[in-house]
C-alpha cells in the first residue's frame, strides 16, 4: 500500500510539473484543457487565488507534520514562485519596481528564510 501511495504521489507530482510546463509554452491549448476559454480573465485569476492560497497552506502543513527544516526547504522550493513572478511582470510590460520590489523581495525573503529554517 505504501509504495503504490508513494508511486501516486510521485506520478501527480510530475504530471502537475507537465501541466504547469504547458501552461507556459501552450497556454490556450492548457486552458481549453482546464475547461474554460483562453480569453477568461475571470479563470486565469481564480487560478491564481487558488494557487496563492494552496502556497500558503503547503508549507504550513509541512511545518506541522515535519518540523522547521522541512518547512525551510519547503521555503527555498516556494521561492521558485515569486521569483518566476517578477520576470514575468517584466516579461510583459510591467513596472520593473513592482517585479523587484513586491515579487523579488518576497522571493529573496523565503530563501533567507528557508535557508535558515532549514539550515539551523
Amino acid at each position: 500500500m505504501f509504495v503504490a501511495a508513494l508511486v501516486i504521489a510521485i506520478l501527480a507530482c510530475a504530471a502537475i510539473i507537465a501541466i504547469g510546463i504547458r501552461f507556459l509554452l501552450a497556454p490556450r491549448i492548457a486552458m481549453l484543457g482546464f475547461g474554460v476559454a483562453p480569453d477568461s480573465l475571470r479563470a486565469l485569476t481564480a487560478i491564481k487565488g487558488v494557487r496563492d492560497i494552496t502556497s500558503g497552506i503547503v508549507p504550513l502543513v509541512v511545518w506541522a507534520a515535519a518540523g522547521h527544516t522541512a518547512l525551510g526547504w519547503a521555503l527555498v522550493a516556494a521561492a521558485l514562485t515569486p521569483a518566476a513572478d517578477a520576470l514575468i511582470v517584466l516579461r510583459n510590460g510591467g513596472k520593473a519596481a513592482t517585479a523587484l520590489g513586491i515579487h523579488g523581495v518576497t522571493a529573496v525573503l523565503l530563501l533567507a528564510a528557508g535557508l535558515i529554517l532549514a539550515l539551523v
